[in-house]
């Protein structure tokens, strides 16, 4: 081939730039991984480096062949490069997911469990991808409904499995002796099968075949610490980028996707270790001289110490029509526990503060839940 008709090289910069205008959110995270070209993965794939750092490795003619197969499909010749940004989506969507981190299955990595994350993901991009990619509803997972998660596709894909092999082990019983008797499932399968085995392998697929369409090796060897690392990185990331796509637009990503990340990224207080440890901070220490205790430093010479721990904490429990029963239960639970350290003033509000309702809880007391208002909020009401 001359110079003048040999095809340009792949340019990735020229993808992530385009998801500025069509996905802020993917663009965003984009920006804060790192990428690196490379022939020895056969399609794309992402993983956590020795530094606990995110990479992105690509294959560079895989990418530029997705591109030239996009064109040629009708409804795509208007936008050749929507597999090539699918296929970006589907490996941030494995970032946000935590599949190359801490997220395993009980058996740890499997061929199966990379089918079932592919699943979980492609289902929320099932017309941005190749016709290779594994999608619910789709060629063998027709019968597999979309928008499950990663274990519960897994839970079906075993299922799956198991039927074959009931049908294979019917079939052995009938006298066949063309099948293999050892076969385990874990090859990526042949055009004339699709499910996946048990086995070990990646299943990185080659993009011409059956089986994940990305690479997935090296997942889940982190060691604790870098995967930890990662992780608090990723979750940086992800905020990051989506406090950009609060302005900019979320792009394709669904409304149920969107409360997942903000979840994801939200940082959650155990309001039981709180009370807790406010609780028991609380307490006052009265000592006082008793000859019923032994004087460490001057035995029997002269009297020991005992300290009277002692806390009354005033505790306002919002009983708007908001708070659930179940939450007021919950709440008034851990307070019996709590009431053998400290005596409580309870003080319900809900838009303001009943001064009749308001009464003490006396240390070790044990008190049965009550809802007492149930109006509209305002948490100024008790200060």
């Amino acid at each position: 081939m001359s110079d003048a008709t040999a095809k340009p090289a792949f340019n990735l910069n020229m993808h992530t730039h385009r998801l500025l205008s069509d996905e802020p959110f993917f663009a965003a995270l984009s920006r804060r991984i790192d990428k690196r070209a490379s022939t020895s993965v056969p399609t794309a794939g992402v993983r956590v480096t020795d530094e606990g750092r995110f990479e992105m490795v690509y294959n560079p003619d895989f990418m530029a062949r997705m591109v030239e197969e996009c064109g040629k499909v009708k409804e795509n010749r208007d936008n050749p490069f929507r597999w090539v940004r699918g296929i970006l989506m589907h490996e941030f969507y494995h970032l946000i997911y935590g599949h190359c981190t801490s997220r395993l299955p009980d058996t740890g990595m499997s061929k199966i469990w990379n089918y079932a994350t592919d699943l979980a993901i492609n289902t929320h991009i099932p017309d941005e991808l190749p016709p290779v990619a594994l999608i619910p509803g789709r060629g063998p997972y027709a019968e597999f409904p979309p928008g499950l998660s990663a274990e519960a596709y897994l839970k079906l894909l075993q299922d799956q499995q198991d039927e074959e092999d009931d049908k294979s082990d019917d079939g052995n019983n009938g006298g066949s002796d063309d099948g293999s008797e050892d076969s385990d499932g874990g090859g990526s399968g042949d055009s004339g099968g699709d499910e996946p085995g048990n086995g070990d392998s990646e299943g990185s697929g080659d993009g011409s075949g059956d089986g994940p369409l990305d690479d997935h090796s090296g997942w889940g060897e982190g060691g604790g610490t870098t995967d930890n690392i990662a992780e608090e990185r990723l979750k940086d990331m992800v905020k990051k980028a989506a406090h950009e796509a609060a302005k900019k637009g979320w792009g394709s990503v669904s409304a149920g996707m969107k409360e997942r990340i903000m979840e994801s990224i939200t940082t959650k207080v155990d309001w039981k270790k709180v009370l807790r440890s406010f609780v028991k901070a609380s307490q006052k220490a009265a000592r006082r001289s008793t000859v019923k205790r032994i004087n460490r430093r001057f035995p029997y010479i002269h009297a020991g110490k005992r300290s009277d721990r002692v806390a009354r904490v005033a505790i306002s429990i919002d009983q708007s029509g908001s708070v659930s029963n179940e939450m007021l239960a919950a709440f008034f639970s851990e307070l019996e526990a709590l009431a053998k350290y400290a005596e409580f003033v309870v003080v319900p509000f809900d838009t303001a503060v009943n001064e009749n309702l308001v009464y003490t809880w006396k240390k070790g007391e044990k008190k049965k839940w009550e809802r007492v208002m149930c109006g509209g909020t305002c948490f100024d009401a008790p200060t």
